[in-house]
């Protein structure tokens, strides 16, 4: 649903750096540059942002019963 603090592989933190990643993959740079700057080097930590589906709009529509 929303990003995780840490890499579930290795523990780095990365929930910081997910938000300047969607801005800079928006104005059209290159993911593995970002990634690359932003100091993402193990594919662990990559495969999180790259297979990240935001679905918290999705699933605050519904209420607790």
């Amino acid at each position: 649903m929303i990003i995780p603090i840490r890499c579930f592989s290795c523990g780095k933190p990365v929930g910081h750096l997910y938000e300047e990643y969607l801005q800079r993959v928006e104005n059209g740079e290159d993911p593995k540059i970002i990634m690359d700057e932003l100091g993402l080097k193990r594919y662990c930590c990559r495969a999180l942002f790259l297979g990240h589906v935001d679905l918290l709009e999705k699933v605050a529509r519904f209420k607790k019963s």
